[in-house]
């Protein structure tokens, strides 16, 4: 098929509706240049990643002086993000590169849900992992093994973690739906992202590949990150006594960041100038689907 474009991405999304979080949403959006004109209503900003702070490896002009801005104001300040692919310390050192300045604490990404999650799994013996190679299986809290190409590795693993699909193939994907036919076992997907934006464009990430299972084999993975409320907890775990509506849940996306943002009781903002509705006017998508951001900007 073609690459992904944003009109096929949002008709995945809602293809899978059924299986997102449901949220109340407001009526209308509210339009705002940037951060700075919200700064006084909220007291934590959550921040998506890609589309937000950063496309590919590259920063958004003004992102990095955006974030200074508002920690100067005594924000509090969390990257949630559904970038499962290196543990947190990787994404630091990234997001450092680009010119960010976040503590390791203030990375929340899908991985850390999965894992945390991980650690109280009855199951015994190895998981298989769609992964790159240097994703660092040995930091999760249990024996993992990266699936390449042998398809007796698939059938060997007691279930399967979903991270990366940087390095996937179609016959790994085939390897793995056999796998599962012949003995369903527990799916973990640590990246419920369809797509992503990059600077090559979107690419397919591993919820889409995991709806696929969902379809075909009409079996349950369970998810780990957003829109899924697993991650916003971790988020939030080292502020107990944030009042919700003083949470403003910042992305590029409908269905992951403001859906699941709107589900926890977060305020959201949508930034439609860098990620997947760049160059779209986002008031037929907003029609289309129903979710509703309580603010539209064109960058953070």
């Amino acid at each position: 098929m073609a690459a992904p474009d944003t009109g096929w991405a949002v008709d995945q999304y809602e293809a899978v509706r059924p299986l997102l979080p449901q949220a109340e949403m407001p009526r209308q959006s509210t339009w705002a240049v940037h951060l700075g004109e919200l700064e006084p209503k909220f007291d934590v900003f959550l921040l998506d990643a890609f589309g937000v702070l950063n496309v590919g490896n590259t920063a958004i002009s003004g992102a990095p002086e955006r974030l200074k801005s508002l920690r100067e104001m005594g924000k509090h300040l969390r990257v949630i993000t559904n970038g499962a692919t290196y543990p947190a310390e990787v994404s630091q050192q990234k997001f450092a590169d680009m010119g960010f300045d976040f503590q390791l604490e203030e990375i929340i990404s899908s991985r850390d849900a999965l894992n945390a999650a991980l650690k109280a799994r009855p199951e015994s013996g190895t998981w298989g992992a769609m992964a790159a190679k240097g994703s660092q299986l040995e930091t999760l809290s249990a024996d993992c093994t990266l699936l390449g190409g042998d398809r007796a590795s698939y059938d060997a693993a007691c279930g399967f973690l979903m991270l990366s699909t940087a390095e996937w193939t179609d016959t790994q994907q085939a390897m793995l739906h056999d796998s599962l036919a012949a003995n369903p076992r527990p799916v973990l997907v640590g990246n419920p992202d369809i797509v992503a934006p990059r600077e090559q464009g979107l690419t397919k990430e591993p919820g889409f590949h995991a709806y696929e299972l969902t379809r075909q084999l009409n079996i349950r993975p369970e998810f780990f990150g957003k829109p899924f409320g697993n991650v916003f907890e971790l988020a939030l775990s080292g502020m107990p006594n944030v009042e919700p509506a003083r949470v403003l849940m910042v992305g590029d996306t409908l269905h992951t960041d403001v859906l699941g943002g709107a589900a926890r009781g977060f305020r959201t903002a949508l930034v439609t100038g860098h990620g997947l509705f760049s160059g779209h006017n986002i008031l037929p998508f907003i029609k289309k689907t129903g979710i509703v951001p309580n603010y539209v900007m064109p960058t953070i």
